[in-house]
């Protein structure tokens, strides 16, 4: 098997649920040895949490750990005790990367706060993954991803004349582990450059209400402090310039298609329907007569029915207007595009079986990202870690006796 990206860096991953793990999916997926500990016999909780496969609730079958672990080796460890303790220090010695997502104050409380860890392993790169920071009066808040919403975007989300609404899924805790990724790799580059350790403070919230999504034109906090108003919530057809070209999410013969235009791509909206009764429209004094965007509306319907989500999405791009089908999950597996590039890719997993995993968001050479193991059962490879810290198998056996492991 050939050397990856980051195939000399070693991880030691203390992180549970989504963000943390996201975080040391990546450094895992490129190569390097990440060592996730888990609590003995619960496991890290996000191997609870839906979707299951056949919906069968079991710590092994949930998609989402399956997901987020890949490519990582398994531990179990038991930190409250005090053996437990001197082995993840032992561990701490040997690596190059520790990231931990506990409430802040943990790892002081278990005498693991930072300025202890570095006289372990000053050249560790240590980064504390949290809901809104280690420091501060929301510190120690708890958070959910609608909390994490409704802190930077949500008030702008949604329909003008209805409540806010977040965004589906769980996408602010994957960008923030995103971003603890490449604050972490460029700490362990500068580490390698300059000889010492380094310690970064990543708040969730913070990592989010930095970006611009649903920002770049109202700048939501910009707007109220510097002149005194709110920014609102604004359907599709508002984001686009009021016209009576068709904005926003419509059915076609096999699901929907997603259209955007703006004014200047008229004559790609003619070109594209092919109907005399468009051609017949003034640009741009008719288009912007919304008394006439009924019958607009009803050759646009008409000429979808007669369509599917694929063939919308191809003629569209035939003229350069921007419209999109709306994919399923199967969709998304399936497509041409997709599959050409090999982004999806399969893997055996003792458990589960065969299954389907997404593939490199970046592709760095030929053997940048591969699948080398699928996320680690429960403790499964605690005699291959711990002999390497001088532990023999029936030692380990002890430990796991003892409750340490």
């Amino acid at each position: 098997m050939g050397e990856q990206i980051l195939s000399d860096i070693k991880v030691l991953d203390l992180t549970w649920y989504i963000a943390g793990a996201y975080c040391t999916k990546i450094f895992a997926d490129y190569g390097a040895e990440v060592i996730k500990v888990e609590r003995p016999g619960e496991g890290d909780p996000a191997r609870m949490m839906k979707p299951f496969l056949n919906d069968d609730p079991h710590p092994d079958k949930s998609l989402l750990f399956s997901h987020l672990n890949l490519n990582k080796l398994g531990i179990t460890l038991n930190l409250k005790t005090g053996q437990g303790m001197e082995i993840l220090k032992e561990l701490i010695k040997n690596a190059d990367i520790l990231v931990e997502n506990f409430s802040p104050g943990t790892m002081e409380n278990l005498g693991l706060g930072y300025e202890s860890v570095e006289k372990i392993n000053p050249k560790l790169i240590m980064t504390s993954i949290s809901n809104f920071g280690q420091t501060g009066p929301y510190r120690d808040y708890k958070l959910s991803e609608l909390v994490l919403n409704g802190f930077h975007s949500m008030y702008n989300s949604g329909q003008p004349d209805r409540f806010p609404i977040k965004m589906g899924g769980n996408i602010c805790l994957y960008q923030g582990g995103f971003i603890a990724a490449l604050a972490t790799m460029g700490a362990h580059w500068a580490a390698e450059e300059q000889n010492i350790g380094q310690y970064l403070d990543i708040s969730l919230m913070e990592t989010i209400a930095g970006d611009v999504d649903r920002k770049t034109v109202d700048m939501l906090s910009w707007a109220y402090s510097e002149q005194g108003i709110y920014t609102y919530r604004r359907d599709a057809a508002e984001l686009a310039v009021k016209h009576i070209m068709p904005a926003g999410t419509f059915p076609c013969q096999d699901g929907f298609i997603a259209s955007l235009p703006i004014l200047p791509h008229w004559p790609r909206f003619v070109e594209l329907m092919k109907n005399p009764e468009v051609d017949k429209i003034r640009f741009p004094e008719d288009i912007m007569d919304l008394d006439i965007k009924g019958e607009i509306d009803v050759l646009w319907y008409d000429w979808l029915a007669e369509r599917t989500k694929r063939q919308v999405m191809e003629e569209g791009q035939a003229v350069k207007w921007f419209a999109t089908a709306i994919n399923t999950p199967e969709d998304a597996v399936n497509d041409p595009h997709f599959q050409e590039h090999g982004f999806w890719v399969e893997a055996e997993h003792p458990v589960t079986g065969k299954q389907t995993y997404p593939g490199a968001p970046v592709k760095i050479g030929e053997d940048s990202w591969k699948i080398r193991r699928t996320a680690p059962t429960l403790g499964q490879h605690n005699q291959e870690i711990y002999a390497r810290i001088g532990y023999r198998p029936d030692e380990v056996e002890n430990l796991h006796t003892n409750g340490v492991i």
